[in-house]
């Protein structure tokens, strides 16, 4: 049994700066208590972390009391952009590709950064690539936020009014994680339910030259990305060493998914009506320690640059 000390960089963990101006990521329409105290829907609210709209105040009846529009503390619930929306806006150009995914096209789609970094779930056929990339809620620091009146032109009566939360200037913290692990290894095998296509006899081969090509494509230093197909990729520490068929990406292919996937997080902006936002600062830390995230723990401790080479967490293993 092959059970070498997984060592190396395992994860590649990120903080990032983001700064803007008003709401990105609206969370609509929102029950509270108007002036006469009776309970409104006519209130837009943005999506703030930890709020809930019930002042907690409960009638006899069981009724609970809603929260007025100006009751809120933007320090105890700020607001936050939500990481589906960010993934959404980060994968922007193929975010509707997978409408079109099915078992004949879908080599297409793992040859690409939806089906290597993003990840996807195909419901008609079961195959999946579970994300390498963890991204969490953009929250934000400053806590601009005002209640706002309006009313429709050239109407008066009471149902004309309506009102939202809007923020002025905006600067959002996060963090990130794209794992070594999950990268490195693509399963096209059943036996784990992880399997991110179903192959021929004989396809395996001409999936990875797919994806080989794919990476070398987006390459832009010139590297020597390969993939390859293994049909007994075996996870290192296992008892029983079974393995299962599937694509391992060495070094190189892994470096230029992760350049890329840090150059789309730089340049990523997302615009919606009269509200913006954009990455300011992305902060990387090659992480060869055991320590999930250290990034925020202790910023001082991390690695701007690889200085050791990725874990390998698989190897191939004749049969």
């Amino acid at each position: 049994m092959r059970n070498e000390k997984i060592t190396g960089v395992r994860s590649v963990d990120f903080k990032i700066i983001s700064i803007g101006h008003g709401v990105v990521n609206w969370n609509g329409p929102t029950n509270l208590q108007g002036e006469d105290g009776k309970t409104v829907d006519n209130h837009t609210m943005p999506k703030l972390r930890g709020y809930s709209n019930l002042s907690g105040k409960v009638k006899d009846t069981g009724y609970k009391y809603r929260k007025e529009p100006t009751d809120i503390d933007f320090e105890k619930t700020p607001l936050y952009i939500s990481q589906n929306c960010v993934r959404h806006h980060l994968f922007k150009a193929q975010a509707f590709d997978l409408h079109y995914a099915d078992r004949k096209n879908i080599k297409k789609v793992l040859a690409s950064i939806t089906g290597l970094v993003r990840g996807y779930v195909v419901p008609a056929s079961q195959n999946k690539r579970t994300s390498p990339l963890l991204l969490e809620d953009f929250v934000d620091q400053l806590g601009n936020g005002n209640f706002e009146q309006f009313g429709q032109a050239g109407v008066r009566d009471s149902s004309s009014f309506y009102s939202k939360t809007t923020f002025g200037d905006t600067k959002y913290l996060s963090y990130g994680s794209i794992s070594i692990e999950q990268l490195q290894f693509i399963s096209l095998d059943k036996k784990f339910d992880r399997e991110a296509m179903e192959i021929k006899e004989g396809e395996g081969d001409e999936v990875a030259k797919l994806i080989e090509e794919y990476i070398i494509s987006i390459d832009t230093q010139d590297r020597s990305p390969q993939a390859t197909f293994h049909e007994n990729c075996v996870r290192n520490g296992t008892i029983f060493e079974e393995g299962e068929n599937g694509i391992l990406l060495n070094d190189d292919a892994v470096a230029v998914l992760i350049d890329e996937t840090l150059y789309m997080l730089n340049e990523l902006s997302i615009r919606q009506a009269k509200s913006y936002m954009y990455i300011d600062e992305v902060i990387v830390d090659y992480n060869d320690s055991t320590q999930m995230m250290r990034i925020k723990q202790d910023e001082s401790s991390v690695n701007s640059t690889p200085n050791t080479k990725y874990a390998h967490y698989f190897y191939a293993k004749e049969k």
